[in-house]
């Protein structure tokens, strides 16, 4: 299971790569796989807050993001399945798998106030990342309007994920 990635990682994973700092443009197989890929992580994440919380509001923003992430990357395979594009594997969406491997192994290490406290405090941090990643990098370079209109729906809800973390991290400060 991967798990979430801190605010600073996220961003030096997202926007920091050789490919983006030699200012290659992203094709719109590899945006497909890299905004997968960030929700495969938001899912594993919410499966591991739903296996080690017993804080019922963490539970429940947990459920939220496995439904959401889940039925938006459904909505982003059907895509790409009724466009016949493969999504790509490249350099943006390995880091990000590696740094969540990384962070799932801290946060397994804790329990609970402060793993609830650890794993909420990490998805504002990746829902920052990846709501400014989209905004600024994967939309704009999308050239296709299908896979840019999901991403835009993408974003919305993710903003509104983001509303919600920090919502719950109050509540548990």
């Amino acid at each position: 299971m991967l798990v979430k990635l801190s605010a600073a990682v996220a961003a030096i994973c997202l926007l920091s790569t050789s490919a983006f700092a030699q200012g290659a443009k992203l094709t719109d197989p590899q945006i497909a796989h890299i905004a997968y890929t960030a929700g495969v992580i938001d899912v594993a994440a919410a499966k591991q807050a739903l296996s080690k919380s017993k804080n019922k509001e963490v539970i429940a923003f947990a459920k939220d993001m496995v439904r959401d992430h889940e039925a938006v990357n459904k909505q982003a395979l059907d895509l790409v399945n009724k466009l016949k594009v493969t999504p790509e594997d490249n350099d943006t969406s390995r880091s990000l798998a590696r740094q969540a491997a990384d962070k799932q192994a801290e946060l397994a290490k804790l329990s609970g106030a402060a793993y609830d406290k650890a794993y909420v405090a990490n998805e504002v941090a990746f829902h920052k990342a990846v709501d400014g990643a989209l905004a600024k990098l994967l939309i704009p370079s999308s050239s296709n309007a299908e896979l840019k209109s999901l991403l835009e729906t993408g974003l919305k809800i993710f903003e509104g994920h983001l509303q919600h973390a920090e919502h719950t991290l109050a509540d548990l400060k």
